[in-house]
């Protein structure tokens, strides 16, 4: 009963947080980098000045004797779907929220974000295989379900699986949808169906970054735990060599992963995960990843 209060507690206080955000920095953000998925035929009328000549529908034309133009509407209504890493690794990290929590925090954001333009959310949880499938829809309710979701659901395995969530998206939506891919990607392997899920879908990677990332000198002697094997190794962080060659095998991970993600046409969101509690740690990568769509949009 305990555990329950707590998770509602935690649930009301990312609700609080994320709507202060929503109606605040991030108002307008989220509808001018996500667009419908296209344009639908909304009706025929006759031309009149200033239309464009290139939509007069020439059949009609020609059999009304005077021109008619085809009118259409933008299709506004999306699917945004949040694939959520359900891994052991997931709840470890030494910042001030774990990677699972700060995740229920940017899954919070977006989600909230998408039902204020009357979009539609949905969750999929997976680790070792899919693990929960939280069909989209629309609503505040359904958006704090998928936060208490994020929160409490756990993985049926201690590892991770990206093909089987990818390969499910593939074939479960048939509409291009917005998929966001919320994970710290240890150990990732994709397979061809990042690409294949890219290609049919606008699909994000949520890279999360623990502190622990930069660990420095003042940490000392660590007894560090591997989440998903239990592995235990303890590591001197005042020795200079170890800390250097930590910090390449670092630089290193994310730079392979920043090309793979790139190849595969996927776009990325790195999230650092703050040692104190910080509300701009949230908001923040998402804004710089709202501004960069948006000037690649003014580009094209």
């Amino acid at each position: 009963m305990d555990e329950l209060s707590e998770l509602l507690k935690e649930v009301r206080r990312i609700q609080a947080q994320s709507t202060r955000l929503v109606k605040g920095v991030m108002a307008g953000g989220y509808s001018s980098v996500f667009k419908g998925s296209g344009i639908e035929f909304h009706e025929l009328r006759e031309y009149v000045d200033g239309d464009d000549p290139r939509n007069v529908d020439w059949n009609v034309t020609a059999r009304m004797g005077r021109p008619f133009i085809k009118e259409y509407v933008e299709e506004r209504e999306l699917t945004l779907l949040f694939l959520l890493d359900l891994s052991a690794s997931m709840n470890a990290g030494f910042g001030t929220w774990s990677m699972r929590q700060m995740a229920a925090r940017v899954c919070a954001c977006l989600g909230l974000s998408a039902i204020r333009n009357d979009d539609r959310v949905g969750l999929v949880g997976f680790s070792e295989g899919i693990d929960k499938f939280v069909p989209p829809r629309k609503g505040i309710r359904h958006a704090l379900r998928i936060v208490r979701d994020c929160l409490a659901l756990r993985g049926s395995g201690k590892g991770t699986n990206f093909q089987s969530p990818l390969d499910f998206v593939v074939r479960a939506l048939q509409k291009h949808s917005v998929i966001f891919l919320v994970s710290d990607f240890m150990g990732a392997s994709f397979g061809p169906s990042l690409s294949l899920c890219a290609k049919k879908h606008d699909l994000v990677a949520v890279r999360l970054l623990p502190p622990e990332q930069q660990m420095s000198e003042r940490a000392g002697l660590v007894r560090l735990r591997d989440p998903e094997t239990g592995r235990i190794q303890i590591v001197d962080w005042r020795n200079d060599a170890v800390r250097r060659a930590y910090q390449e095998e670092v630089v290193r991970w994310r730079e392979q992963g920043t090309r793979e993600f790139r190849r595969a046409g996927v776009d990325l969101m790195d999230v650092p995960i703050p040692e104190l509690p910080n509300r701009d740690a949230v908001v923040k990568p998402i804004l710089e990843f709202f501004r960069m769509r948006e000037k690649r949009e003014a580009k094209r």
